[in-house]
């Protein structure tokens, strides 16, 4: 039963992986996952106190991942429009996969600067902000499911 368990959590763990670029899977709750299933196998045993952190971690990143784009358009200069623009973009990016989720949030800021009654140059920059900050987010997933990663292959080796 424990081969299957680990096997079963390896894939999760690389499907986390997989699910910080691919935005139809949730990347880091896949990783924590498989940390779990390894966590009843008799090979690992993850403290309390590593689970719950670990659980932690995910639930910001979640919440992060809607966030970042939001932050990153009001360092870009980005106003309330722009604001409330890459909001309605993150959202309306969510039906047009793979896509929209990446350009959504952009396109989003750039029309609400655009109706916000702020130059193009302007609306670009904002939109621009949102993307990097998108970008960002997805790279603290990625670094956060290859800790994950690195955790389980070693509390299996």
């Amino acid at each position: 039963m424990d081969i299957l368990l680990i096997v079963i959590a390896i894939l999760l763990l690389i499907a986390g992986i997989a699910g910080c670029i691919l935005p139809i899977l949730p990347g880091p709750p896949l990783s924590y996952a498989g940390l779990l299933l390894l966590h009843f196998t008799d090979k690992t045993d993850f403290s309390t106190a590593h689970l719950i952190g670990w659980l932690i971690t995910v639930i910001v990143l979640q919440v992060l991942d809607y966030i970042t784009p939001i932050i990153g358009s009001k360092y870009g200069g980005g106003s309330e429009f722009g604001n409330r623009g890459c909001i309605a973009g993150t959202l309306i990016g969510l039906f047009f996969m793979p896509w929209g989720i990446v350009m959504g949030p952009f396109l989003g800021a750039v029309a609400g600067e655009l109706l916000g009654g702020s130059d193009l140059p302007h609306a670009i920059r904002a939109g621009i902000g949102s993307l990097v900050g998108f970008l960002l987010g997805t790279l603290l997933k990625v670094i956060v499911c290859f800790y994950f990663l690195v955790q389980g292959i070693s509390a299996i080796v």
